[in-house]
């Protein structure tokens, strides 16, 4: 095997991987303390310090962070190290056309790949392999995260990224790619592609890492089937590294998350008081190993359960089950996290009026955006033409924003149903969870 991060780690005794835990958050709270003036003064509005912090008992007492707090300090106000020591950024979009720029030193982008390497390793990958990566690269951590974790298990790795899938297809069976890294939803066109031009049968996968969007179990059996496959899940977020955080091993039985690199929590997400382990709560994550930016009690918004049972395949990392919705209105459509007031901004700046709605639905597997929206009146009695110029120009400045395509649909003034209470602006179709 390649230059792969010691695996014993994953199976320390949970003693140890505590100790080990409180360690190095103690170092970790102290070297953001003395060089993010942003954090530091969330920290002394509550009264700690870093003398209040011994270990992983004291997590408590520290202040959460947010996905606000990372618009407020845009671009560099949560930055733990010199810009000169960093190597690297990754972005997700943005909520108000800000968007979270994480930074990344060498020794993070290292730590980063040990993680995805650890997720090729549980997925059954060894220097033997042949890994096809068609996340997207650039800017989007998928691509180059399970890339650089491909290559520290000694891969051989086809560096694809996302889309013309005639070519993915002539690579997969040219090169025999035994594990395939992308969506569950190209994956899941990938497969009927593959069965309509004649190739499936013709394929040597064994695996596929999906990661950056729901899916069901229904989908994960529905791949394996038609691909041939075993499918394991992949959890991670731009702000804390990408994917890589927590992923399933051979069982399936949750998310190994990456304890010595990262701490887990469960909290109230309207009390923010922390819960014991097994409880439904929101998913909060310290890094304590991060250089450049090390995040201190991120608030994922996503919900979920954890559980520390040792897995039957030795691991003795906290697994945590697949996220089960959300404690804010975030929408993940085709792997983008997609904010309804990125759409009403869009909407306001292009003159429209605030009267619309999102529907989201799940067509062939994959992820459709449409945007209904009241039409101001003077435009309504408009030509056709003028309508359908006005409805392209909406689709374009959306995917400026967003990053991916939506359909826009101008509709009637005041045909859309108004409520008495909050609007309902999202209609997500999909059967996610």
């Amino acid at each position: 095997m390649g230059n792969y991060y010691q695996p014993e780690i994953e199976t320390m005794p949970r003693a140890q991987l505590q100790a080990l835990q409180s360690e190095r958050l103690v170092e970790q709270v102290r070297r953001v303390y003395e060089n993010v003036p942003y954090y530091r003064a969330k920290m002394d509005a509550k009264g700690v310090t870093p003398d209040d912090i011994h270990g992983i008992e004291d997590l408590h007492k520290l202040p959460f962070l947010s996905k606000a707090d990372l618009r407020e300090a845009y671009p560099c106000g949560l930055l733990a190290a010199p810009k000169k020591d960093c190597v690297r950024i990754h972005s997700t979009s943005g909520t108000t056309g800000k968007r979270v720029v994480a930074f990344y030193t060498q020794h993070d982008v290292d730590l980063w790949e040990d993680c995805c390497a650890r997720a090729i390793v549980a997925a059954g990958g060894t220097d033997e392999d042949v890994v096809q990566v068609c996340y997207g690269y650039g800017l989007f951590t998928g691509g180059l995260g399970l890339h650089g974790g491909s290559h520290k298990v000694g891969c051989l790795t086809l560096p694809m990224s996302s889309g013309n899938t005639e070519r993915q297809l002539q690579f997969m069976e040219d090169l025999e790619a035994t594990i395939l890294c992308c969506t569950p939803s190209y994956a899941m066109y990938l497969a009927e592609s593959a069965i309509e031009t004649g190739v499936r049968d013709r394929l040597h996968l064994k695996s596929a890492i999906f990661g950056a969007e729901a899916w069901t179990e229904e989908m994960r059996h529905d791949i394996e089937d038609k691909l041939g496959l075993k499918a394991y899940d992949i959890y991670g977020l731009t702000e804390l590294s990408g994917p890589g955080v927590a992923f399933e091993c051979a069982e399936q039985n949750g998310m190994h998350i990456n304890e010595d690199h990262f701490i887990a929590e469960i909290i109230d997400p309207v009390t923010e008081e922390p819960l014991p382990l097994g409880s439904k709560g929101e998913l909060v994550f310290t890094a304590i190993t991060k250089q450049a930016f090390p995040m201190i009690r991120y608030r994922t918004r996503d919900i979920c359960m954890l559980k520390a049972e040792k897995c039957s395949c030795g691991r003795t990392h906290v697994r945590m089950c697949k996220p089960m919705g959300r404690s804010d209105d975030m929408l993940i459509i085709r792997g983008v996290n997609v904010f309804p007031s990125q759409i009403e901004t869009v909407l306001l700046n292009q003159g429209m009026p605030a009267n619309y709605q999102i529907i989201v639905d799940r067509v062939n597997n994959s992820d459709t955006l449409d945007i209904e929206v009241e039409v101001p009146q003077e435009l309504f009695s408009d030509t056709v033409s003028a309508i359908s110029k006005k409805e392209k120009e909406l689709v374009s400045a959306l995917k400026a924003m967003l990053g991916i395509m939506a359909k826009v649909h101008l509709v009637a003034p005041k045909s859309i149903a108004r409520s008495e209470g909050k609007a309902v602006r999202v209609i997500d179709k999909r059967k996610l969870y």
